[in-house]
């Protein structure tokens, strides 16, 4: 290998765009090893052809990609590639929001009871009665956002062969769900009402009742921020002499496999007595 065919890594790094250390650490990681290393001077030298795969490694690290991820993008496919970066890109938007709604929430637990209100609208409805599908356990914060969709599964075969959802599901939190404290929890699907006695599952019947309730986007469930939407309706309902009648609960009408982070998600409502 000749060097006149080659870079000098003063050459490569001015048209890569890179600094020496730089080349140096993408070196180390596998990245963009030199293609030839003087024996003598330890001098590195790379083809004109890398600076494409240069180039690129420059721009996946201005998305603050990790190198190991950057290694994967290279060694792929173009097609794969893509998927690869769109799928990085995906996971840094859901963090994004879910740290935006983290500090909001930081935010309103530093203000207050006026920050519940600046935060998130209270709303009232009539529900009636339900005939429900229901599946509970005790279960721990970190527990929760995988028992949710997979007691969904289970109690939605069901419902689907006993006429369907006759409303959107529910999650009934009969107990604090945190660090010190395991529920216990509920989820309930309902069903159709003429079914009561003819069920495969475990069912129960839902009183009709007037709930207090603020509609979030999915970015805005993430633990612990979602804690702010219970206060601020419990908030909302001492401030309105009102009484709660029931345990709280999670009301889930969007797919969630099918929304954003800023898209709504679910109603957190809390049962009135009066």
């Amino acid at each position: 290998m000749e060097e006149e065919a080659l870079l000098s890594i003063g050459a490569f790094a001015r048209r890569a765009r890179l600094s020496h250390k730089a080349l140096r650490l993408y070196d180390r990681h596998g990245l963009l090893p030199p293609d030839h290393v003087d024996a003598v001077t330890g001098y590195r030298y790379y083809r004109e052809g890398r600076l494409a795969a240069a180039r690129l490694i420059v721009r996946l690290r201005g998305l603050d990609m990790p190198l190991a991820d950057v290694g994967a993008v290279l060694a792929a496919p173009a097609p794969e590639a893509a998927r690869l970066v769109a799928e990085y890109w995906d996971g840094v938007e859901r963090r994004h929001a879910a740290q935006r709604e983290l500090a909001a929430h930081l935010r309103i637990h530093l203000l207050g009871d006026e920050g519940n209100t600046d935060m998130y609208e209270i709303r009232e409805r009539e529900v009636p009665q339900q005939l429900v599908l229901t599946e509970q356990r005790h279960i721990t914060p970190e527990e929760l956002p995988d028992w949710i969709p997979a007691a969904l599964g289970r109690l939605a075969a069901v419902a689907r062969e006993h006429g369907g959802f006759f409303g959107d599901p529910f999650v009934v939190y009969h107990g604090e769900v945190n660090e010190d404290s395991d529920g216990p929890v509920e989820l309930c699907v309902p069903v159709d009402p003429a079914r009561a006695g003819r069920l495969p599952a475990a069912s129960r019947t839902e009183p009709a009742h007037t709930q207090a309730y603020t509609r979030l986007t999915k970015a805005q469930t993430a633990y612990p921020q979602i804690l702010s939407a219970y206060d601020a309706v419990h908030a909302w309902a001492q401030r309105e002499a009102r009484t709660t009648g029931a345990a709280p609960r999670e009301v889930y009408f969007a797919d969630w496999s099918e929304i954003g982070p800023a898209d709504p998600a679910c109603d957190i409502a809390v049962p009135l007595a009066d």
